[in-house]
């Protein structure tokens, strides 16, 4: 088990960066607790209506040196204060992994300090760890992003296995992409969880995929929504306009009933009641709120990080960087970016 707390006299100094999608962000910890987390978004994308990988990683090459140096400004260190660096080796986009893992080892060889790769997933799932209350081992957590979707039983700070994960499209993805299919603005997600609170989440039910032990399908849950529109509008082409609001409730009502029902058969097999949710998608005020109501159905204690803490940030990657340090897992400088990266049991 890795230990909570770096026994030595000099501090535990790491500098963390995150560049797996479209968003730059650096971070400093300091024996496990943040110090700043700096996070800069790339608004070119919205012109696409999705990430663009040259442009994502064009615009880390402009990000990461300013959005470094603002890290270690506000938590007042400097770069020779520094134990180790940190950054994202995988999953993500192949040019966006590189920037950051080249700028780091730069950092790593010229400062001659232990350089750290981090799973980005393992990442969130460690994000629980930055502040008060954490959760205790072994936990339970559903991770949802716009690349991932999985069921994963902690039973360690860098012990974790894979029970259940999506088989195609991911939950954040199809959130986006149906957001997308209703002229909804990119990224979609938080647009159509903005509107799903103003609408009727029973008004047109959608089918929900049934898939075998704890994994999940949601491709069919798009395609279901895609036929649907495509039926209402050849009657009224005034139709998604008319009912976006109960469109996006019920679109909502049907991703989060097909996530908690696995999360909740899951609790009741392994029989853990710490549960924690993690990842972009953790973001979605209606997951939480119907999370929430599940935990006092079932007596669960519920961990849900802050929402800063919830997309893509350099502080989940300083806090993985520091117990992995703790282990003994450095890196050397021949490490690549992996953008299949896997990561625990399976």
């Amino acid at each position: 088990m890795v230990k909570d707390t770096y026994n030595t006299s000099s501090p535990l100094v790491i500098l963390a960066v995150e560049s797996s999608c479209d968003e730059t962000s650096a971070a400093i910890s300091k024996n496990g607790r943040v110090l700043s987390n700096i996070v800069a978004t790339q608004a070119v994308h919205e012109n696409y209506g999705g990430v663009v990988p040259e442009l994502a990683s064009r615009a880390h090459q402009q990000n990461i040196v300013p959005v470094v140096h603002q890290a270690l400004r506000e938590a007042n260190i400097t770069k020779t204060m520094l134990n180790a660096v940190a950054y994202t080796q995988g999953p993500g986009l192949l040019g966006a992994l590189l920037v950051g893992s080249s700028f780091v080892k730069s950092l790593s060889w010229g400062l001659n300090i232990p350089l750290i790769s981090v799973n980005h997933m393992q990442a969130h799932i460690l994000a629980h760890f930055i502040d008060e209350p954490r959760p205790k081992f072994p936990f339970l957590c559903l991770t949802v992003s716009g690349g991932h979707t999985q069921l994963v039983v902690v039973h360690d700070y860098l012990d974790m296995e894979i029970i259940g994960e999506t088989l195609d499209d991911a939950v954040g993805e199809a959130f986006d992409k149906i957001a997308k299919l209703l002229g909804l603005p990119y990224p979609g997600g938080p647009y159509l969880d903005k509107l799903a609170s103003q609408g009727n989440p029973s008004r047109f039910p959608f089918p929900i995929s049934s898939m075998p032990a704890m994994d999940f399908s949601f491709s069919g849950v798009k395609t279901a929504v895609l036929y649907f529109l495509r039926d209402q509008l050849k009657q009224h082409e005034s139709f998604i306009e008319e009912n976006l609001a109960d469109l996006c409730a019920s679109v909502q009502a049907t991703l989060i009933s097909m996530l908690l029902e696995k999360l909740e058969i899951a609790a009741h097999q392994i029989g853990v009641r710490e549960i924690a949710i993690a990842g972009g998608v953790s973001a979605n005020s209606g997951l939480r709120s119907q999370l929430e109501k599940l935990a006092q159905t079932n007596q669960w204690n519920v961990y849900i990080p802050k929402i800063e803490y919830c997309t893509d940030n350099a502080a989940m990657i300083a806090i993985a960087a520091h117990y992995q340090y703790l282990a003994g897992q450095t890196d050397t400088l021949t490490a690549s970016p992996n953008p299949r990266m896997k990561f625990g049991r399976k």
